[in-house]
């Protein structure tokens, strides 16, 4: 229980102190023009209250990836812990506060234009359609995810009520949320849900500390994998643990909210801080998913591992967990966490493939006409990968996912050189997600299936020759 209370004690230091450092760094003024007052066009740049512009961050990178990530990484072994902790205050939240604060002072730009004004033209070609391409897989995955959990959930065997039922209702929704401005369905739904998904953390928290049942500690070989299938820690857990820890989706995210933050004072709070609460909630789902299962029962010398995998989809153990801590309250959140959190990182997430759409097309966004221009190809695109294999798509989605936030810390660096700020605190991460992203495909089943000590070979090579270039290569 100790390695668990301490992790938790240094995720909340992590804002206080390793926040305050990161955000010297980049100096917030109060003079700063804000996007939302330069740009405004009741559409997608307007002021919004700080607390509801956290609560939309919060929700917006959350659904259920803190949750099904953190579930599926503690399979790993008290490892989770440390990648949950160190990886959020040193790199994930480092990345959402530097994405969300260039975006603020280049006028409100989205992510491929960020990277593209840092590494080069080519490199912004390269996100434009690799940010496409990750978005259109997250609204994928979150349209099929809550499908097909409501579909088991309501006993009926005709069309109404059936997975195809309610892909098409979450479907309307997105299409929906997608074209209206962001103050009249997001702004106004998404702070409600992103309350209950805490509240559903801090109940989940309280059964932590009051239920019986085993937790891994920091001594019990941390860095020996403790999975059922003897996967590798690295970099295999840095990938299954994302949103938790860093994710590249995030930074699709926060130039949704830089275009509604009325003040740069702001930005620690608002992305620093909404990541930090992530890895709060990755924290305590890791901790109650191992404690729940040690609790089962099993065969004999079977480990709370074994149990927690053999229990098989993520979706089962949070309504496990819930119900059995808190009742029929816990159900209920259940249903949100595991529903209501994924439609609501998949509507933004079609929201931002719209923004990125609209700024490198130069297409204004106030005529709703226009953004349905842009809004169908995606949605046509879309209809398509649900009839993939969910599982392949979910890992592709992954790779993706870490190698965008491997980019954008890269771009994050070079623009804190470009500007005589420390790069340190961008450079570190950077380099260790090349690694991570680089050795994953090359051993990875979906990748080169390559042995272990090859891919991380070449993950280290790949590091250093992108360390000497930035070295080398002369601020523009």
């Amino acid at each position: 229980m100790y390695s668990f209370s301490v992790s938790l004690l240094c995720l909340l230091l992590g804002y206080f102190l390793y926040g305050t450092v990161v955000e010297r760094v980049l100096k917030p003024s109060d003079t700063t023009k804000m996007p939302c007052y330069e740009k405004q066009d009741g559409v997608d740049y307007l002021p919004m209250p700080a607390w509801r512009v956290f609560l939309i961050q919060f929700l917006n990178i959350a659904g259920t990836g803190p949750i099904f990530g953190a579930i599926m990484g503690i399979l790993f072994g008290p490892a989770a812990y440390l990648w949950i902790v160190l990886g959020c205050i040193f790199a994930g939240a480092v990345h959402d506060y530097l994405c969300g604060m260039i975006c603020v002072r280049q006028g409100g730009v989205s992510l491929p234009e960020i990277i593209g004004n840092e590494l080069g033209d080519g490199m912004r070609l390269v996100m434009r359609v690799g940010a496409l391409v990750l978005l259109v897989l997250v609204g994928a995955v979150f349209v099929t995810t809550p499908a097909a959990l409501l579909d088991n959930m309501v006993d009926d065997s005709g069309w109404f009520f059936s997975k195809s039922f309610w892909l098409v209702v979450i479907f309307l929704y997105f299409i929906l949320a997608t074209l209206l401005p962001i103050d009249k369905l997001i702004g106004r739904i998404y702070p409600v849900f992103g309350l209950a998904l805490l509240l559903m953390a801090v109940g989940i928290c309280w059964g932590i500390y009051t239920n019986e049942g085993w937790l891994p500690e920091l001594t019990d070989a941390p860095f020996t994998t403790h999975h059922p299938k003897d996967l590798p820690i690295f970099p295999m857990l840095c990938i299954t643990i994302a949103c938790g820890a860093i994710s590249g989706f995030h930074g699709t995210q926060s130039p949704l909210m830089a275009r509604c933050l009325t003040n740069e004072r702001l930005g620690r709070p608002v992305f620093y801080g909404a990541m930090i609460t992530e890895g709060v909630v990755a924290l305590i789902w890791a901790a109650a998913a191992i404690k729940f299962a040690s609790t089962l029962p099993g065969e004999a010398g079977q480990t709370a591992y074994e149990k927690l995998f053999a229990l098989g989809n993520p979706a089962i153990v949070v309504k496990d967990v819930s119900v059995g801590w808190m009742g029929t309250v816990g159900a209920a959140l259940a249903i949100l966490g595991v529903v209501a959190a994924p439609i609501t990182s998949g509507d933004t997430a079609f929201r931002s493939a719209r923004l990125i759409a609209a700024d490198f097309l130069h297409i204004s966004q106030k005529s709703i006409g226009k953004r349905l221009m842009l809004c169908l190809p995606l949605f046509v695109i879309t209809t398509g990968l649900f009839f993939i294999d969910f599982n392949a798509l979910w890992r592709y989605f992954a790779w993706t996912n870490q190698t965008l936030a491997c980019i954008m810390l890269w771009a994050a660096t070079v623009w804190l050189r470009k500007n005589a700020r420390c790069y340190w605190i961008a450079l570190v991460p950077a380099l260790f997600m090349t690694v991570v992203c680089t050795s994953y495909i090359l051993i990875a089943p979906e990748g080169f299936s390559l042995p272990l000590s090859v891919g991380i070979i070449a993950g280290l090579v790949m590091m250093v020759l992108l360390a000497l270039l930035f070295f080398v290569r002369k601020p523009q």
